[in-house]
């Protein structure tokens, strides 16, 4: 017997040849177990790639709308064209037909729809209803229609700058259709076909559609009639003032919503000029949150708020003006060079001296004054629900001298936005609470506001609140507006260069008005950057269109007269020209008209408005010397 056939020998071999099919099984199902399970999902949606072919249904965007419920922003339904080259029998007719009906160029049609290789290729987005049915009932071979979205704005050129826009893809671009964009966008849905190797649809196959998810929809703070009233008037201030730019709001003290905002230039949201790149970006900024500026006169109201505070001053305290200070060595002009000599605080603040508000930045000293800016929201965000709001400028506080200082009091070598000037102005103005300024209805459901209490006390509050009021109602209460209880305070602020130094004869003016004066709810801000009709006073240029948006506003809201019993008086502008500024000071005390100087010159040189012009009792008028 041959010993190598023995049984224990064939065992072994038997042993051998199972281990081999055992380890062939094993490795069988690993690779089904990595294929399946592992690499299942990723597997399939290849293969449904390479048997299917798709195309996208983009969601439309929540609707927007107004405080009021009246809709602002609304999607439509749109579609995108599509062509699968591989399904096209005749190339040229297909060309033909397209490019006459969404007016394309027939070569550039034809060039894309000469492309094999690709499985489809887009020929344009977003064309409207009547151009989709002319191509349907055309059933062209390999032509598709994809349901899109676009935004049709309710409003065209009102709320540019806050609305926004978005792009041909339906992604927000600017304003709150960029800042809630995750919101508003939705889900897409997509439908997909059956296809060969070659990407032809393979004709009896299973279709699928899966329907797009509408975004949510945003209710803002805005109510649309007051946005209404500002803009009108925003215009008028363009054509009147031959203004470079305009802005305009209307902040809730109370709570920080946005009632209104606005800038002008603008442009119509329905037809946004996507080909001049830059008056786009211009002219989509939301200038009060981004653009900072030196604010001039009305930053007084956070110094003298600070100063009251800290018990530095009292509305009797007096102060004395002869037209400057010297601080550091260095000559500080009052805007009055001839001086407003000795006033109360009340005074001082109604005739906006800037000697007197030298004095209590100095008498706060840089600490005290850094806290409270900080206290007031200078220097960092306020949390308006937009992208890319500025801070502002302070300067580091250890380089400040009191020269410097002395002009921050003023509202010079200072730099914020007007929506941390009108967040500050409400916390003080409203009790001392601050709250950050916001765009929807109840706060951003994405940013947190802040409300800090006790930024000043109630007090101080009701003090301010009745410097503002006196300000603005020189000839009498209840005058600034006829028979209502307003505030208010006024800028003059110079521009820069780019460069550096102070760019002559640019001027921005401001004004802020608050009503009811003694416990405001509404704050509204007029900016004017570079008027260019001969005055820059915000007293004359600013002041008169914030009493314009007053009385729309209180049309509007049915508000009734604090006191009825005040009468309109009007007086007729005489002839001063060529007259001492001392003569005519003391005529225009006589008829009851205010006036602003330009000039250090003993004579008047021109006026504003000529002779002849009827005006309101009380209005301020510019004088300019020789």
């Amino acid at each position: 017997m041959n010993k190598a056939f023995t049984l224990f020998s064939l065992k072994r071999r038997i042993l051998a040849i199972l281990l081999v099919i055992s380890f062939i099984f094993c490795s069988l199902v690993v690779r089904l177990f990595v294929l399946q399970i592992i690499n299942g999902k990723e597997l399939q949606s290849k293969a449904t790639d390479q048997w299917t072919r798709d195309l996208a249904i983009v969601a439309p965007r929540g609707t927007i709308y107004d405080r009021t419920g009246s809709a602002l922003a609304v999607s439509y339904t749109t579609y995108n064209v599509y062509v699968r080259a591989r399904e096209v029998k005749d190339k040229s007719e297909v060309a033909i037909h397209l490019s006459e009906i969404l007016q394309l160029s027939f070569e550039n049609v034809y060039s894309k729809i000469s492309k094999n290789n690709a499985s489809e290729v887009l020929i344009k987005m977003q064309i409207e209803g009547e151009e989709a049915e002319e191509i349907y009932k055309l059933n062209l071979s390999g032509v598709y229609l994809a349901e899109n979205s676009n935004r049709y704005y309710t409003y065209g050129n009102l709320l540019t700058q806050v609305l926004g826009f978005i792009s041909v893809d339906n992604v927000g671009q600017t304003g709150v259709e960029a800042f809630y964009n995750q919101l508003l966008k939705g889900k897409d849905g997509f439908s997909y076909v059956q296809s060969d190797l070659q990407g032809k649809e393979i004709g009896g196959s299973l279709r699928y559609y899966v329907g797009a998810t509408a975004g949510e929809d945003l209710h803002l703070t805005i109510d649309s009639k007051m946005q209404l009233i500002v803009e009108k008037t925003l215009e008028k201030i363009m054509l009147e003032q031959k203004a470079k730019s305009v802005t305009g709001m209307i902040l809730n003290a109370k709570n920080g919503e946005v009632l209104s905002m606005s800038s002008k230039p603008s442009f119509d949201l329905n037809e946004v000029p996507r080909d001049d790149l830059e008056s786009l970006f211009a002219y989509s900024k939301i200038k009060p949150a981004t653009d900072i500026y030196e604010p001039g006169s009305t930053f007084k109201i956070l110094t003298v708020a600070a100063a009251l505070e800290e018990g530095l001053t009292s509305l009797e305290d007096r102060f004395y003006c002869p037209g400057f200070r010297v601080i550091d060595g260095i000559r500080i002009k009052c805007w009055r060079t001839i001086g407003h000599g000795s006033q109360t605080l009340t005074e001082a603040f109604a005739n906006s001296c800037n000697c007197c508000f030298m004095d209590l930045a100095l008498r706060l000293g840089v600490d005290k004054f850094y806290s409270y800016m900080t206290k007031f929201g200078l220097g960092q965000k306020t949390g308006l629900d937009i992208t890319g709001e500025a801070g502002g400028i302070l300067m580091a506080k250890k380089l400040v001298k009191n020269v410097d200082l002395a002009r921050m009091g003023f509202g010079h070598a200072i730099a914020l936005t007007p929506m941390q000037l009108l967040s500050a102005v409400s916390s003080i103005t409203n009790g001392g609470t601050f709250n950050s300024p916001h765009l929807v209805v109840g706060g951003s459901p994405i940013v947190k506001g802040r409300v800090i209490n006790n930024i000043i006390s109630p007090q101080t509050s009701a003090l301010v609140n009745g410097l503002l009021e006196f300000a603005e109602n020189k000839t009498g209460k209840y005058t600034f507006v006829e028979g209502y209880n307003i505030g208010g305070k006024t800028g003059t602020a110079q521009k820069y260069k780019e460069t550096g130094g102070i760019d002559t004869g640019k001027y921005i003016s401001s004004f802020i008005g608050t009503y009811p004066a003694d416990n405001p709810e509404y704050i509204v801000f007029i900016m004017v950057d570079e008027p260019s009709n001969g005055a820059y006073y915000g007293s004359i240029v600013a002041a008169p269109y914030g009493k314009e948006i007053f009385i729309n506003l209180f049309d509007y809201l049915g508000e009734e007269k604090q006191d009825e019993s005040i009468v309109v008086e009007y007086v007729e502008m005489p002839d001063v020209i060529g007259k001492s500024l001392t003569d005519c000071a003391v005529m225009l005390k006589e008829i009851g008209l205010e006036f602003e100087l330009d000039g250090e010159g003993e004579f008047i040189e021109k006026q504003l408005p000529p002779v002849g012009t009827t005006l309101i009792k009380g209005s301020t008028i510019l004088l300019i010397t020789n």
